[in-house]
């Protein structure tokens, strides 16, 4: 069978001058290929999807005008031997793919393909003509239409160079490039290595005496300090002897008069410099000391942070930076991070490398919560009818409180939708900012609450959390007005889906897919029996 417009024994040639030998994978790719390509229109310009980096990509640029260079091919790779040709303005086409039934049919192909003994027990002139024999017919093919983001080509990122390798890489991979994001496949730099430092002067602490020490010297007391018991400029008297070696400082470096050199950055110049970067609104910090600068909040309210940021900071040598968890309460005059250079003398490229990463936009920022005024729609026709007594406006109501919010009404309504609807159109007449609806958000037939806040106009609705309890949980607007949905869970559980989204709505910061999904990590609750959150690993 031949191969488009080639014999078997000519596209055999081709391959093996294209790959190096005649690979099986890339002869039984030719018949896939062109069985694709007999599908489609002619005239059309069309591109390419591979599910495996492994010999199909070749068939398809020996056979195609596509290739990896040119962006009209792309290798998707979910490990299947299938590809697909599609037009490039419309993504329809055909997919085509190795058929498990049919393959079997054949003896040594389908041993090859299955990989069911060695490839030195293979017979390689067999497996070739029984390639040849079966041509397309063991492949499988659909109608397919290629999702959009894969339509056309990615649109060009800026190129800028990587503040720790020095290359160019694209920026929209990151504040560091891929290799710096410990994605190298070489191991050409060794970050663990023994970094260089300053010549610096030590000696004996007892000939030290009227010398001015070079840095801060800790001292620890289990179970009553940790701190600076001597600063950097302190001249050492000779009462400091006894103390200093009672500390375990038996040598401790002094000033020289030659100094270090420009191309070296003490520790607390380099901690100063950071913070100065790091902080951002309602956010301040103290003077640094033993290298290390803490951030406290200038005020109640939410922490945000530039997660990737913080991360590429990380990822330079000799510096470091921990935090709070984002999107936490935080409150005024609290340590929420604290940054430190590691050595005592960072050099001047890797302090400037640091530098380069934290650019002018600041990591931590504290969001002030709004005074909003919140309206609760307590839903479920048992409630209303009093067959339960409510309990969840009280519930709802002290936590919105001690955001700083003010409760502007609570009513209980039936599953019946335009009666839900209605009380939520009173309450964004009475001066609602947020309006939170509670239980109604199941599966059952009596669950309407969702279908009635549609019916007043909410958009940008977000349906479901990956967060137990509460993966029911919703958010949305209704024009200016945020919407959050609170599945009946959060009677019973005291930390629910919830309380992750109300401070963030509180805080009046959008909330996205992304960031839901983002709960995923930490959002299972244990359930203890004494709840202890926010102090706990839920939602973080």
């Amino acid at each position: 069978m031949d191969i488009g417009t080639y014999s078997f024994s000519e596209f055999k040639n081709l391959a093996a001058a294209f790959h190096s030998y005649p690979a099986p994978g890339l002869l039984l790719g030719g018949y896939m290929v062109e069985r694709a390509r007999r599908e489609l229109p002619d005239g059309i310009l069309f591109e390419a999807i591979v599910e495996t980096p492994k010999c199909l990509p070749d068939a398809v640029q020996l056979l195609t005008p596509c290739s990896i260079g040119n962006g009209w091919m792309k290798i998707v790779n979910y490990g299947r031997y299938a590809l697909a040709l599609y037009d490039k303005y419309e993504g329809t086409g055909f997919r085509v793919f190795v058929d498990s039934d049919k393959i079997r049919k054949w003896p040594e192909l389908s041993g090859w393909f299955y990989k069911l003994k060695p490839k030195k027990e293979q017979d390689s002139d067999r497996l070739l003509r029984e390639i040849e024999a079966a041509g397309d017919t063991i492949c499988g093919i659909e109608t397919i239409r290629v999702a959009r983001k894969f339509l056309g080509k990615l649109p060009s990122s800026r190129i800028s160079d990587c503040p720790i390798c020095g290359e160019a890489f694209p920026v929209n991979d990151g504040s560091v490039c891929r290799g710096c994001q410990e994605k190298a496949i070489y191991d050409t730099r060794d970050d663990d290595r023994a970094r260089e430092s300053p010549s610096l002067r030590s000696m004996p602490v007892a000939a030290a005496v009227g010398k001015t020490a070079l840095h801060d010297m800790t001292q620890i007391v289990p179970g009553k300090m940790k701190g600076a018991a001597f600063k950097a400029g302190q001249v050492i008297s000779a009462g400091d002897v006894c103390r200093l070696q009672q500390m375990g400082k038996n040598n401790v470096f002094v000033e020289d008069a030659a100094g270090v050199g420009s191309e070296w950055v003490h520790e607390n110049d380099a901690a100063r410099e950071f913070a100065r970067r790091m902080a951002g609104r309602n956010v301040e910090f103290g003077e640094a000391d033993e290298g290390k600068v803490v951030f406290t909040a200038k005020i109640d309210g939410l922490l945000t942070l530039d997660r990737d940021k913080l991360k590429a900071f990380n990822l330079v040598p000799g510096v470091m930076c921990a935090s709070r968890h984002g999107d936490a309460m935080v409150e005024q005059a609290k340590p929420i991070a604290g940054c430190r250079a590691i050595p005592l003398y960072l050099s001047r490229a890797d302090f400037s490398k640091a530098q380069h990463v934290l650019g002018t936009e600041p990591i931590f920022n504290v969001v002030p919560f709004r005074k909003a005024k919140v309206g609760i729609i307590v839903t479920g026709t048992e409630v209303f009818t009093g067959l339960i007594e409510d309990k969840f406006i009280p519930v709802v109501r002290a936590k919105v409180e001690k955001l700083g919010c003010t409760v502007v009404g609570g009513e209980i309504q039936p599953d019946d939708r335009k009666r839900i609807a209605d009380s939520a159109e009173r309450m964004i007449a009475d001066g609602a900012d947020i309006i939170i609806t509670t239980a109604g958000l199941s599966v059952d037939p009596d669950d309407v609450t969702r279908a009635a806040l549609h019916d007043v106009g909410m958009s940008d609705a977000l349906y479901g959390m990956p967060a137990l309890p509460g993966a029911m949980s919703l958010v949305g607007k209704i024009g200016s007005v945020d919407i959050i949905g609170v599945p009946a869970c959060a009677i019973f559980f005291k930390a629910t889906g919830f309380d992750l989204i109300l401070p963030r709505v509180v805080a009046g910061l959008p909330i996205t897919r992304n960031d839901l999904a983002d709960y995923a990590e930490g959002g299972f609750c244990l359930g203890c029996k004494s709840c202890t959150f926010p102090k706990c690993p839920f939602g973080k």
